[in-house]
């Protein structure tokens, strides 16, 4: 019986997803290098109990590592590619790391498809709405447009919201669809642009099917709590177990679109399901977006903390304002929507981040790192 690859495979998706496949009974492979960012110095998996499941392996690779490669791809009819650095602030300056895991690392896997014999008939990547860069606004005036990148100029006179590219009007955030402009404003979405290209290319070449999954913002119950460079709830939760106040960057009102991980899995295994999507590149995501502050203040109100969340005025380049997907064709091409609501959502979280150790607040050494190297103003000018 032929297996499913998992790359990224004991991180927070890549378990998410794991699980329900096992639920249906596929064998899987967990394919990852065990990151001590994501998993710490000495990485305790004893709390997995789906790794003691006789239908699933694990394998510690690196996948820029075409040895690595060969040696799990042997009987896999389907690669789910998650594995990648994903700091947007961090890959501004750790461009080599970042472009050799997300770059070479994808590049590694389609150069072994095609210079040897395998089984693999279905590739789905983990692409990243970052690939839009603002994405998609109204202008009164202009229709729909898409505005550049956020110059250093206008963030140092904290003018946050962007203008119309054509006549520098005010302009609203709409739903962002799949074929909007691409336009990444990060090193990290610069690597999962190329991804998708590769993956599109290479994949039509060789005959194997493959969906692309633009992944929103994704939350929820096993996300890392040690890594201070990605993922904003659990950067806050941190700071509100330690009793710290919650700094909000701009003016707190930037929104995402915040989408619940179990949904995220859900996607994924429809797609390895059925061919529906096949040769597609989708979002996924809730379809609704939500401001920082409010982020902020509803962990607040889970976690029992009085400390109000304050506005720093901080801010980071490369950064976007705003941002939510349209997902009509996700649900018209594999029937998703998503079910969990970011209020249930929220509430799962917390009630798990309770459950896990406290861990200290990192975010002041990953600051001083975009600090240093112009990339944020420092806290005391801002």
């Amino acid at each position: 019986m032929s297996r499913i690859l998992i790359t990224g495979g004991l991180g927070f998706i890549g378990m998410q997803v794991a699980k329900l496949l096992a639920e249906q009974r596929r064998r899987i492979l967990l394919f990852d290098n065990l990151s001590p960012q994501i998993h710490g110095a000495v990485p305790d998996l004893s709390s997995m109990l789906l790794l003691k499941s006789a239908d699933v392996e694990v394998f510690r690779g690196d996948v820029r590592n075409a040895a690595d490669w060969a040696a799990v791809l042997g009987d896999v009819e389907c690669v789910i590619h998650l594995a990648a650095e994903t700091g947007t602030a961090q890959s501004m300056y750790e461009i080599s790391r970042y472009t050799g895991t997300n770059v070479s690392g994808t590049a590694a896997l389609l150069d072994y498809l095609a210079n040897h014999k395998h089984q693999v008939s279905k590739i789905i990547l983990a692409s990243s709405r970052s690939i839009y860069g603002e994405g998609a606004y109204s202008c009164g005036r202009c229709g729909v447009v898409y505005p550049w990148m956020r110059s250093a100029e206008s963030l140092r006179s904290a003018i946050w919201q962007p203008q119309c590219p054509s006549c520098g009007g005010e302009i609203k955030a709409v739903a962002t669809p799949e074929g909007a402009k691409t336009q990444p404003a990060s090193i990290y979405a610069a690597t999962k642009l190329a991804q998708e290209d590769l993956v599109r290319v290479a994949s039509k070449a060789l005959g194997i099917a493959a969906v692309i999954f633009r992944f929103q913002n994704v939350y929820g119950e096993g996300q890392s709590l040690k890594n201070p460079y990605t993922g904003i709830l659990s950067i806050f939760s941190n700071q509100i177990r330690a009793g710290k106040t919650v700094n909000l960057y701009e003016d707190g009102q930037e929104s995402r679109d915040f989408v619940h991980v179990s949904d995220v899995a859900r996607a994924v295994a429809l797609a390895v399901a059925c061919n529906g999507a096949d040769g597609s590149t989708l979002n996924v995501g809730y379809g609704k977006p939500t401001t920082v502050e409010c982020i902020a203040r509803l962990l607040g109100e889970r976690f029992g903390s009085a400390i109000e969340p304050i506005v720093s005025g901080q801010y980071r380049l490369g950064d976007i304002r705003h941002g939510y997907a349209d997902i009509t064709a996700i649900r018209r091409m594999l029937g998703f929507a998503p079910e969990i609501s970011l209020e249930q959502g929220l509430a799962r979280f917390v009630d798990w981040v309770m459950q896990q150790p406290a861990e200290p607040d990192r975010l002041d050494v990953a600051t001083r790192e975009l600090v240093s190297r112009d990339l944020m103003p420092s806290p005391i000018t801002a």
